[in-house]
Formats: structure tokens, sequence, C-alpha cells
């Protein structure tokens, strides 16, 4: 795990503190990185690949494995007694998604629960209610309507829903991979400040080395 800090910009008040697991890379640039997270890409299990249920298990695995490691970590260097966990919805409704598309949330409750008193579930606070364009598809897929906005301020408030149990809460937020000037997860911090929050603490799993580099497919 190393820290980072996501800089205030037009869509985020303030610094935030950040942490991600390893580098990541586009999937044709996996060589730059080691041990890349290949599990990250099965559990997006995109479009029409429908993985296998024993890939879709081993990348669960793979997955939990990190967050049992990590996140403990981060609430102790956060000096916090209890974080709240929140995930960064896909960029579709969540009504859209079949259940095998949606295991890294799933997965992450997982170990949040088995993490006991320090953590707490709140997985299903911010579900995803109107599509938004899919930002990691490099080119048009047949059969797939890319559809919705792109990345703007203000959109995460605009196109989910976010629960009142919120209010008060040290959050932490995390999402699969962060990509610096993105913007998709510096928005949702602030969304979730303007909810209430009392604090908002940002993990993700992968974090480009470059901004090309968020584009996997």
């Amino acid at each position: 795990m190393k820290p980072f800090t996501i800089k205030k910009n037009e869509c985020l008040e303030q610094d935030t503190q950040g942490y991600f697991h390893t580098d990541y890379a586009a999937y044709e640039n996996r060589d730059e990185v080691d041990n890349y997270p290949m599990y990250l890409l099965t559990l997006k299990n995109d479009l029409n690949r429908n993985w296998w249920s024993s890939k879709l298990k081993n990348a669960q695995r793979e997955l939990l494995k990190v967050l049992l490691n990590d996140l403990p970590d981060i609430l102790k260097e956060s000096n916090l007694k209890q974080l709240t966990v929140c995930v960064v919805p896909r960029a579709k409704a969540e009504n859209t998604y079949r259940q095998d598309q949606l295991l890294f949330k799933e997965t992450i409750s997982n170990a949040v629960n088995q993490l006991g008193n320090d953590f707490r579930d709140g997985t299903n606070y911010i579900v995803r209610h109107t599509n938004t364009k899919t930002t990691h598809l490099r080119r048009p897929v047949d059969g797939f309507d890319n559809d919705g906005s792109k990345p703007y301020c203000g959109i995460s408030k605009e196109t989910c829903n976010f629960s009142n149990n919120i209010k008060g809460l040290d959050i932490l937020l995390i999402d699969d991979i962060y990509t610096k000037d993105v913007d998709i997860d510096e928005d949702m911090i602030q969304a979730l400040l303007n909810f209430g929050a009392k604090s908002v603490t940002f993990y993700s799993i992968g974090k480009t080395i470059d901004h090309e580099s968020d584009f996997i497919l």
C-alpha cells in the first residue's frame, strides 16, 4: 500500500489523503507493472465476456486478500476509531448490471464484514441510478451503447442516490482504479462531503502510471 494526495481542483474543494495498492497500466502495457492486477479486469466482467464462475471466484479471492491486508493499515494511518466503507459505483445504472458484474462491490462488503467493528459496511450507500459514459472503453464496441455523460463536476450528485446515513461519518471511499485528471473520484469525494460526511479518505486497488493508461479496451 502506498500513500498519495488527491489535489483539490474544480471538482474537489480540498486535498484528500489517498492510498493505492499497486501501479496500473493499460492491458497492452501490463509488462510495465509488477504483479499486474489482472483480477480487476476479470471482476469488471464487461460486455460479452461472461467469465466462468471459477475464474470470477479466483479474482474475488485475490481482491479479498489485498483488502484484508490494506484496510487495517489505512485505519491505523488515519488515526480514526472507525471507517465506513463506500464504493464508487460503476458507470451505468446499477440495475442494468448482472450480479456477476458487481462482484467488486460484493467482495469489499465481504472484507468489511470480516474485519469487524473497526469498519462499517456502507457499500450500498451510493447507488448509480442514471447511466454515465464508461470511461475505460477506448473504442466503440459492437452491440454496446456507451450512453451517458462524460465525467463533469457534479455528475455524482446528479446520477447517484446517496444514503442519509453518510452524515457525520468518516468515510473510506474505494474505487478499483484511480486516474489523475479524469475527476470521477474527485467529484465523488466532494459529493460525500456535501452530503455531510465528516471526512473522506480514498483508496484504490490500482493507480494508473499515466493518464492514457486508464483506457483498457
